[in-house]
């Protein structure tokens, strides 16, 4: 049986434990209000601009679009992963769950020829060993994501498709759904689904004159929106990162209570065994004189 003292410091030590992962529940869900606000903005500009782009749609060729291009075979093309993860752990399993979904991609598609797009450090740290051709590596990610962090992921990702190096492109994420809830999200980038026209709400109907004209700014507002959908999972990541770390964090608060709770019981009953066994050994003595 460990001794009184033992079990006074592994208390302290627990205790503690309890205090940083308090602080880290705290700061968490901070920065997760902060980040559900900045999720919550950005909804009204990509429905927007998905209403521009219908509104533009019956006016020009889509099919001129490279961004656009179905081409034949893309179930056994070449594919580009791209698998946004954090940077930091102390986030329960959410960077394992996307891993997991990055790994079983790559099982499920072992006929495809399959380069990687890393964001974030742990699952670049897991991922580049699986032994596939990285195309881009982004780690370090600010605080307050910027739209120059999803242009630097989108660029490579359009251009390869563009000079047809790839022939699909997927995005694997955790996309917030509230403190409690990620959903784990595997999504086509590109090629871009035809825009249908009849998505363009209040502007349907309304004849505008475009300048320069409707296809250049059809032309340039799809790959921007593929900048906006990468922006998008870059803002539903963080904010159910730290999600995932307060739930983790307060899980841990509570289970540091309960181990103190319980390593006091112990310790009270070595104590009450050590005072018993000093009564015992008085009354005896006691009793051999």
């Amino acid at each position: 049986m460990p001794s009184l003292i033992d079990m006074r410091r592994r208390i302290r030590a627990v205790k503690n434990t309890q205090q940083i992962t308090k602080a880290m529940k705290m700061v968490a869900a901070s920065k997760l209000r902060r980040a559900q606000e900045r999720v919550v903005a950005t909804r009204p500009f990509a429905r927007a601009a998905r209403q521009m782009l219908a509104s533009i749609a019956s006016r020009v060729d889509q099919t001129s679009h490279p961004l656009l291009d179905q081409r034949p075979g893309v179930a056994h093309g070449k594919t580009l992963l791209i698998v946004i993860t954090g940077d930091r752990g102390l986030c329960g399993s959410f960077n394992t769950n996307i891993i997991k979904a990055a790994t079983h991609f790559i099982r499920d598609n072992s006929g495809r020829e399959i380069s990687l797009g890393l964001v974030g450090r742990k699952g670049r740290d897991v991922l580049r060993r699986v032994g596939l051709p990285i195309r881009l590596e982004h780690v370090n990610l600010p605080k307050h994501i910027l739209f120059a962090e999803a242009e630097a992921i989108a660029q490579p990702a359009i251009e390869d498709f563009i000079a047809g190096k790839v022939d699909s492109v997927h995005l694997v994420y955790n996309e917030f759904k509230s403190v409690m809830s990620q959903k784990l999200t595997v999504e086509k980038l590109l090629p871009l689904d035809p825009i249908d026209a009849t998505d363009a709400g209040n502007d349907k109907g309304n004849d505008y004159i475009y300048e320069p004209s409707a296809q250049a700014i059809f032309d340039a507002m799809l790959s921007r929106l593929v900048e906006v959908q990468v922006m998008r999972a870059l803002l539903e990541s963080n904010a159910a990162f730290y999600a995932a770390q307060m739930t983790a964090m307060d899980a841990a608060t509570r289970n540091s209570a309960e181990m103190i709770d319980g390593l006091t019981l112990t310790m009270n009953k070595v104590r009450q065994a050590a005072i018993t066994r000093e009564i015992i050994e008085v009354v005896s003595g006691a009793q051999a004189l």
